[in-house]
């Protein structure tokens, strides 16, 4: 698989701020492909985390520590101020982390398909058999078809499934399972929009007002018809939502959450 950049420079020059998108699990920063070319006029940055794509031989050292790498690889590539931030699933995850730890270097963040709550039976009975089958194609063909990636992104799933280290999902899976949200999190004082497709998994849904009750400022919103990675089953919506909240408002097209029980 050949290697996807890290930075994706604005095609003329610009004062809007950088754009960090944090890909999911079991993929890598190529997931953001579909995004660059609505994105050209802002400079936007991809980085692989540890464990996945370009780093897939490096381990997995915890959600505390990824956040630090990330900020760490984006200043390294020039940007030492704010930067909205965009993260799906296990990148969501990972951008929680980062605005608990470096909240001063987030200016907005769009958070989507995050899996906070424990997990359940169910949950745990899913990592077990991905531990077991994940040198599988058929494993990683079928979690492509529930996804409802379009045939021109299952390819490239599945061979980038199959070339995560065991140790590195077994890591990452257990760090996930045991769900929360950190505290610290309250720390970040900007704007952030929490979105779960109509069609994700119930975990994931029921998320959103665990991180609404974290962070008072945040709204929460369905995506109807989407799955888990809609920024490839449905490129153009997502591209259309995310434009309008880096542009300041939430796209009308999503719906409201449920409330937050109290």
């Amino acid at each position: 698989m050949s290697a996807f950049p890290e930075v994706h420079p604005a095609g003329t020059a610009t004062a809007e701020r950088p754009v960090v998108l944090l890909h999911g699990g079991d993929v890598a920063n190529w997931m953001w492909m579909p995004q660059l070319p609505a994105f050209g006029d802002r400079t936007v940055l991809t980085p692989d985390l540890p464990g996945f794509g370009e780093r897939v031989r490096e381990d997995w050292p915890g959600l505390d520590a990824v956040a630090d790498d990330v900020v760490a690889r984006v200043t390294r590539h020039g940007v030492d101020g704010p930067f909205d931030l965009v993260g799906l699933s296990l990148g969501a995850l990972t951008a929680l982390r980062v605005l608990a730890r470096h909240p001063d270097r987030v200016s907005s963040a769009f958070l989507t398909s995050a899996p906070l709550t424990r997990a359940g039976a169910g949950m745990r009975l899913y990592c077990r058999v991905q531990s077991a089958f994940s040198r599988t194609r058929w494993f990683w063909r079928a979690q492509a078809a529930v996804f409802g990636l379009p045939g021109d992104a299952r390819a490239r799933y599945v061979e980038h499934g199959l070339s995560v280290r065991r140790e590195t999902a077994s890591a990452m899976a257990a760090e996930v399972c045991a769900g929360g949200v950190p505290q610290e999190v309250r720390r970040y004082p900007g704007p952030l929009l929490a979105v779960a497709g109509e069609k994700d998994s119930a975990a994931v849904r029921r998320s959103l007002p665990e991180i609404a009750r974290a962070v008072p400022q945040a709204r929460s919103r369905l995506v109807p018809g989407m799955h888990h990675i809609w920024n490839v089953e449905d490129a153009e919506l997502f591209n259309r939502v995310l434009r309008a909240w880096l542009d300041g408002t939430v796209d009308p097209f999503l719906v409201n959450a449920p409330p937050v029980p109290r």
